[in-house]
C-alpha cells in the first residue's frame, strides 16, 4: 500500500467540494428530489470522509483514519435509506412511492 499523501485523494476531496458548492448552488433542484435531506446529508458525510483523507497524512493519523471508515460507513446507510425512501417505500393503499412506480 502507499504511504503518504496521494494526489488523488487531493484530486477527489477537491471534486468533492466542487460538487459540493454546484449542489448547494441548485439547492431548488435538490428540494424537488424525494428525502432530498437524507441524499444531501449522506453526500456531505461521503464529503467529510474524503476530507479526513487528506489530513489523516498531515494530522493525528490513527483518529482520523477511524473517522473516516466511519463516514464511510454513515454515508451508505444513509444512500441505503435515501433509496429506500425514494424508490420502495410503500404508500398507504399499497402503492409504492417514488418514479415508475
Amino acid at each position: 500500500m502507499e504511504e503518504g499523501l496521494s494526489e488523488r485523494e487531493i484530486i477527489v476531496a477537491l471534486l468533492g467540494i466542487g460538487a459540493l458548492l454546484f449542489g448547494t448552488w441548485n439547492r431548488r433542484r435538490l428540494r424537488a428530489l424525494p428525502a432530498w435531506r437524507v441524499l444531501w446529508a449522506g453526500f456531505c458525510v461521503l464529503l467529510s470522509g474524503w476530507i479526513l483523507t487528506v489530513l489523516e497524512e498531515v494530522l493525528w493519523s490513527n483518529a482520523l483514519n477511524v473517522l473516516e471508515h466511519a463516514c464511510y460507513a454513515a454515508s451508505s446507510v444513509l444512500m441505503a435509506v435515501w433509496c429506500w425512501l425514494a424508490f420502495a417505500r410503500p404508500q398507504k393503499g399499497g402503492e409504492h412511492v417514488g418514479r415508475g412506480a
